[in-house]
């Protein structure tokens, strides 16, 4: 300790007399500290994105899916299986008879399938591509959406295969304007369609912007529309959350059994929790933020150079004070520990001044996000600066050593002279 306090300030002193210095070498390791702040607050921000549109869905909700067989399990797999369908590969052995089995399992309390295809939709001299949607009557009673004004078809309609349409609030506007819809047909594909409710505006969820949606009967787009018998996908909600992964397993074997499926790595389907849901997104933003902090790590490379270079003046511009130094008794450690000092002092200097600006910074966005009416959430954790302080610090030593180490070791008689 005797060491350090007079090292660091000697320390303050220097950098107190060549402040530009000082601020331009603590500039790269400002902007790398800043950067990982932001990147952490960003990473809580998406996640809180991601999980408030999936909890707009609801939370104890169990979706069935299609899925190409693959012989490979988990993200491989799952990555295979998105690609053929991305290829175009249909697996159609989703139907209406594993709704109705799953529906029976003593944990669920209501499901519905759906379908989703892209057509025109016209009414009189308006017309846009759209996005159909194709549900079972029971979406309401499961969907968090809400009519503006109207009503939702019924399952009568869906058995009947009747041409009604809900329209999206999006939607309404681009083909109605201030217009009253109801009753009113639109077409798509040449078969008109009565519109009989409108959709109380929701905005963009997990990538879906369901105002922008033209909500029909499931039977009623399958047979007349897209001319197909199988759904995408299902959605089932359950009582009990404590029995979600039992559930989620019952149905496996329901829809096995329907499928003749023996082996699941041959499953034409996937069945994910909510739970599950939440851990792919944790996956995946985690994946994102080491990403990002390598590319960070890079500009905290430079400055550390920076650092470097800027030792190498400063060993060089007090040549003489080194000598004088060594001369009345100084010895290697004391002028190791007075450059090492200012070396991490400059990084530290650095780290407060960026994490102060990736606070400030990482505010404007989570401000900026409220009023783009995202549901983004301003945190930053912990680790965040707890990162930022060790990187600062690591990097004063790792840089500074050097030619602190230069410094040390110069001949004293040596340095006298060149001066």
């Amino acid at each position: 300790m005797n060491k350090i306090f007079p090292a660091i300030k000697m320390a303050l002193r220097s950098m107190n007399a060549n402040k530009t210095r000082t601020f331009l070498t603590v500039l790269g390791v400002m902007i790398g500290i800043a950067s990982i702040i932001i990147v952490y607050s960003a990473g809580e921000g998406i996640r809180s994105l991601m999980v408030g549109q999936m909890e707009a869905f609801g939370t104890n909700i169990i979706e069935t899916e299609i899925k190409v067989p693959t012989a490979k399990k988990g993200t491989s797999g799952d990555t295979e299986s998105a690609m053929a369908l991305a290829s175009g590969v249909q697996v159609t052995t989703l139907n209406g008879e594993d709704l109705k089995d799953i529906n029976k399992i003593p944990n669920i309390v209501g499901g519905y399938g759906a379908v989703m295809a892209q057509e025109k939709v016209t009414f009189k001299n308006e017309s846009r591509a759209a996005s159909l949607f194709g549900v079972s009557a029971t979406y309401l009673d499961i969907d968090k959406s809400k009519m503006a004004s109207g009503f939702f078809f019924s399952a009568e309609d869906d058995q009947a295969l009747s041409q009604s349409a809900v329209l999206g609030s999006k939607i309404k506007e681009t083909l109605f304007g201030d217009s009253d819809p109801l009753g009113q047909y639109i077409t798509i594909r040449k078969a008109r369609f009565r519109v009989i409710g409108v959709m109380a505006s929701r905005g963009a969820t997990m990538g879906m912007d369901l105002d922008d949606y033209v909500y029909v009967p499931v039977r009623t787009l399958q047979q007349k529309i897209m001319v197909i018998d199988y759904f995408m996908y299902m959605i089932h909600q359950f009582q009990d959350p404590k029995l979600a992964a039992d559930t989620a397993e019952e149905i496996k074997r329901v829809v096995r059994d329907n499928h003749d499926i023996t082996d699941p790595a041959k499953d034409d389907f996937r069945v994910t929790t909510m739970e599950e849901m939440m851990k792919m997104l944790d996956t995946i933003t985690n994946a994102l933020t080491w990403l990002l902090l390598a590319i960070v790590a890079i500009s905290l490379i430079v400055g550390g150079v920076g650092i470097l270079n800027i030792m190498y003046v400063i060993v060089s511009e007090r040549t003489l004070e080194i000598g004088l130094r060594k001369a009345v008794g100084a010895n290697y450690s004391h002028i190791m520990t007075q450059f090492l000092v200012e070396a991490v002092l400059i990084t530290l200097l650095g780290a407060v001044i960026g994490v102060i600006l990736g606070v400030i910074v990482s505010k404007l966005i989570a401000v900026g996000a409220g009023f783009a009416g995202l549901t983004w959430e301003f945190r930053i954790p912990l680790k965040a600066f707890v990162v930022s302080i060790s990187f600062a610090f690591l990097f004063g030593i790792f840089f500074g050593v050097y030619p602190a180490k230069k410094a040390a070791q110069m001949n004293p008689i040596d340095a006298l002279r060149k001066e």
